[in-house]
């Protein structure tokens, strides 16, 4: 089903909007943002390193830090990895999808300190360089709370059905209450998708059928592949460089615009 109607946020008083058709642009008093659900092997058709292995230990850590994560009880072994393992089995692109920097978040949305990402920082994020082109943003599931955590991820990829994963998304963050207190339970994931006038029959449907629970359990199995040992947990891919930055926890603004600044100018 097509998506009709865009989404509509605001940040600091001005509104944006996020299309699933239409690109980004130029930078007004009402924003768009291009998140085309593009098949996920041509998500980022501008990197060229996806036949390229890494092992862990290329990967360039921040050396801020650690500020908050949320932590699996039992840490995963590192793995020899491709581009594939940031990429596949992800949300739609948010941002314009020739932007030359790519950020993958994989977090669970029962997660305090995803929460606490997405309200203090991420904003900021999308504002200053998703909005302007120079960065793109994908969402990875990494389900470790508990079985809503599953529900609410799988509910926001029956939104994508429709166009509105990153509406859902966003409208997920702004109910959070907490971690296994029943906010995100059946119930009241549908009322989220009503309140972004998702058609609730084939909404309900998708999530009876389980049509993503193989995708998610594949997000996951990424995630263990990376070695990530909490959420949020990020990857900062740089297509001009093919440098790839790793931030772990809720760091603040400054240490992801520190990293987007140095490979933009490299």
């Amino acid at each position: 089903m097509e998506n009709k109607k865009d989404f509509t946020f605001t940040i600091e008083g001005k509104d944006y909007t996020i299309s699933e058709k239409e690109k980004i642009s130029k930078k007004s008093d009402k924003q768009t943002l291009h998140a085309p659900s593009l098949g996920i092997g041509a998500i980022i058709a501008g990197i060229c390193i996806i036949g390229v292995f890494f092992g862990i230990g290329d990967f360039s850590e921040s050396s801020e830090p650690l500020i908050e994560k949320q932590i699996v009880q039992e840490p995963s072994t590192p793995q020899q990895i491709s581009m594939d393992t940031f990429i596949q089995n992800g949300s739609p692109v948010l941002g314009n999808s020739n932007a030359p920097i790519t950020l993958i978040e994989f977090g669970d949305y029962q997660c305090h300190f995803c929460n606490v990402h997405f309200h203090n920082t991420e904003h900021m994020i999308i504002e200053n360089y998703v909005l302007t082109g120079k960065v793109k943003m994908i969402f990875k599931d990494y389900t470790i709370i508990g079985q809503d955590s599953i529900g609410a991820a799988h509910a926001t990829h029956c939104a994508e059905e429709q166009g509105k994963f990153w509406q859902y998304h966003h409208t997920l963050y702004n109910n959070w209450e907490g971690e296994n207190n029943g906010w995100a339970n059946n119930e009241n994931l549908k009322k989220f998708a009503q309140q972004i006038e998702l058609n609730m029959d084939e909404f309900i449907q998708c999530n009876s059928d389980e049509r993503y629970s193989q995708k998610i359990s594949a997000s996951n199995n990424d995630a263990r592949t990376l070695g990530i040992t909490g959420t949020p947990a990020f990857y900062i891919i740089s297509t001009n460089s093919q440098q790839v930055q790793a931030i772990s926890g809720a760091q603040p603004y400054e240490t992801f615009e520190k990293i987007f600044n140095s490979m933009l100018e490299s």
